[in-house]
């Protein structure tokens, strides 16, 4: 039998992969910008279309949700992961290698947006199937802290991808770095696309697989039955997703020009928000996941203006002390969300149901934290303001959380 490591380690690695290419992408979007927009573009419509492309490959998530979540659910997970990490790395090379809009016109972005169709496609079903995967392995008493292995990838892909982005700004400077620097991460990411081949390979199915495949339900209906789940699930992520990506993007990506500082304060950050999530993924087993979840998201609501306000407007320790204020709770709500959602889908076709509502989630509400934030700032004048529109996300979540039962106890193999 497989042990919980090797779960758990071929769960995380497509992850780590998956989020060092989309931190790297957030890190680098005001360099990508400059490489692959016209000159001739205002500042402002140049940032918000550099993150309409960011946008983009969160859009294209559902689609690969329902057809990877197909491949998981009718030919098996093993075949899911291998599948995802392939594409995702293919299409990161490729990024590192375009040539830019001075080279080839509008020809540059457009070769941009299709490699981010690719990216969302990929991860569309790569971070869900990796959670299942992670979930369906683990003992019962062991879901959340197995499966917060998949969350953990994230995170670690995002402090590879702060603490190289950090290096490259420091080491070759601004000008370097928006000229050439910026393709580095994207070329090495090659080497974690080597790292996750051998780690799964020959890996063991679960045996929920073998059973979801022989009953081969039908697409449509399915997605249709599973309406309650699709909601539920918006309700348990929402605002988490969008809180992460204006923690660890879109402030990190407001600050860093005033100072390298900042960068590197964001990648010690993560590092609490590592072990938070692992914690968040342990305490779910033992004190029940919905109740931790509805408690940690009061919590990020009460404190997610000072939190912004002191990233915005305080050096780097006031920065840090910000990021930590939201980071915790953010991490141990991530932590502990991997099995609670798997565990409200049912298995005849829970790969894809979960995959298409988390990637609708995820393209509402992460995906556009960044672009929605950026409008505010420039609509209303107030570098805050993306606080409040972050928190309407947890007004809609409390209510859809409360009416849910625990899902710690629940079976899944039915």
């Amino acid at each position: 039998m497989q042990s919980g490591l090797r779960t758990a380690a071929a769960g995380l690695i497509g992850n780590v992969l998956e989020w060092f290419d989309y931190a790297v992408y957030g890190y680098f979007s005001t360099e990508i910008g400059k490489q692959f927009l016209p000159d001739s573009m205002a500042p402002t419509d140049k940032a918000l279309l550099t993150y309409a492309v960011f946008w983009i490959g969160f859009a294209a998530r559902p689609v690969g949700g329902v057809v990877l979540g197909i491949i998981g659910d009718r030919v098996g997970r093993r075949a899911l992961l291998t599948i995802s990490i392939a594409l995702m790395g293919a299409a990161t090379l490729v990024i590192g290698l375009l040539p830019t809009y001075d080279s080839i016109g509008i020809a540059a972005p457009i070769l941009l947006m299709l490699m981010r169709i690719v990216q969302g496609f990929s991860l569309g079903g790569e971070f869900t199937g990796s959670m299942v995967y992670t979930t369906e392995l683990a003992s019962p008493m062991m879901r959340g802290i197995i499966a917060s292995s998949t969350a953990a990838g994230t995170t670690l892909g995002f402090i590879l991808g702060s603490g190289t982005a950090w290096l490259v700004n420091s080491t070759l400077g601004a000008e370097a770095s928006a000229d050439w620097g910026w393709r580095i991460p994207f070329l090495a990411s090659l080497l974690l696309v080597v790292l996750g081949v051998f780690l799964r390979r020959g890996i063991e199915e679960p045996p929920q697989a073998a059973k979801a495949a022989a009953e081969r339900a039908p697409i449509l209906a399915s997605l249709l039955s599973d309406w309650k789940p699709i909601i539920q699930t918006f309700g348990i992520v929402a605002m988490t997703n969008a809180a992460y990506y204006l923690t660890f993007t879109f402030a990190v990506e407001k600050r860093k020009a005033e100072d390298t500082d900042f960068q590197l304060v964001n990648t010690l950050s993560l590092f609490v928000v590592l072990a938070g999530k692992v914690f968040g993924g342990w305490l779910s087993d033992r004190v029940g996941r919905r109740k931790l979840m509805i408690g940690l998201t009061l919590v990020l609501m009460a404190v997610l203006y000072v939190g912004l306000d002191l990233m915005l407007y305080g050096d780097p320790t006031r920065f840090f002390a910000g990021q930590v204020m939201l980071g915790l709770p953010l991490a141990m709500a991530l932590g502990l969300q991997g099995a609670m959602v798997v565990e409200i889908f049912p298995l005849r076709t829970r790969v894809m149901s979960m995959s298409f509502a988390y990637s609708i989630t995820l393209a509402l509400a992460g995906g556009l934290a960044p672009f929605v934030a950026t409008w505010l700032i420039d609509s209303l004048g107030e570098p805050t303001a993306p606080a409040f529109f972050v928190m309407i996300y947890g007004v809609i979540g409390l209510p859809i959380m409360f009416a849910m039962r625990e899902t710690n106890t629940r079976r899944l193999d039915e």
